[in-house]
């Protein structure tokens, strides 16, 4: 199945990749995206990148929000850059690198947002810790990590969806106040701009973690 990487492929198995963006649409990642990019508050002239960002879905809408800003989406699989990268041909000042979150290969101080959707509840504890300490490290003083993710103050009330994610370990760090104390570790000024229910997923929750001056 070409499944044997040290990063879990965007549609979960390389072979599902074809359908990713037909889900991506049944889940209502659309609307979530234009909220998530709504918050950044997107600039003329800001330097923005997104971590984990599979197809590009995301990283377009952002350039597309804000055609004078400098996009750059990020991403360990090849596959889902390379999607990427056809969605995005007739655009310009966007580009796909092939990075991992907990190791970006960018300067200190060098952008003015991060945008991370849908991608933490994925990791394990010490690579959510590694992954937002490097978003620290990349953003310049002032600058601002947007979050949107499953998680935060989830009920049984909340659907299926949610009471499966509340006896799920890998979605452990991402119930109650989990993804804003790690943020808060690492050195973040955290905030939980909202938090919703949704149909499909259960609870989602969007955060901003400030780099203080």
């Amino acid at each position: 199945m070409g499944n044997r990487h040290d990063y879990l492929p965007a549609a979960g198995r390389d072979a599902f990749l074809p359908g990713y963006d037909l889900l991506t649409r049944l889940l209502g990642m659309y609307k979530l995206h234009e909220t998530l990019v709504a918050q950044a508050e997107l600039a003329s002239g800001q330097r923005v990148l997104e971590i984990g960002c599979g197809t590009g879905n995301l990283t377009i809408r952002a350039k597309r929000t804000q055609p004078a800003a400098e996009v750059i989406g990020s991403d360990p699989d090849p596959l889902a850059l390379a999607s990427a990268e056809r969605k995005a041909n007739r655009l310009t000042g966007i580009r796909f690198e092939r990075a991992y979150a907990q190791e970006l290969p960018y300067p200190d101080n060098e952008f003015d947002r991060v945008l991370s959707s849908m991608m933490l509840h994925h990791l394990e504890t010490d690579m959510k810790t590694a992954a937002l300490t490097e978003a620290l490290r990349v953003l310049r003083p002032g600058g601002s990590l947007h979050i949107l993710d499953i998680g935060g103050e989830v009920t049984s009330d909340d659907g299926l969806m949610a009471r499966l994610l509340l006896h799920n370990h890998h979605a452990h760090d991402n119930l109650g106040d989990g993804i804003p104390q790690l943020l808060r570790t690492v050195g973040f000024d955290c905030t939980v701009v909202a938090s919703q229910r949704h149909r499909r997923l259960g609870r989602v929750t969007f955060y901003r973690g400030t780099r203080p001056n």
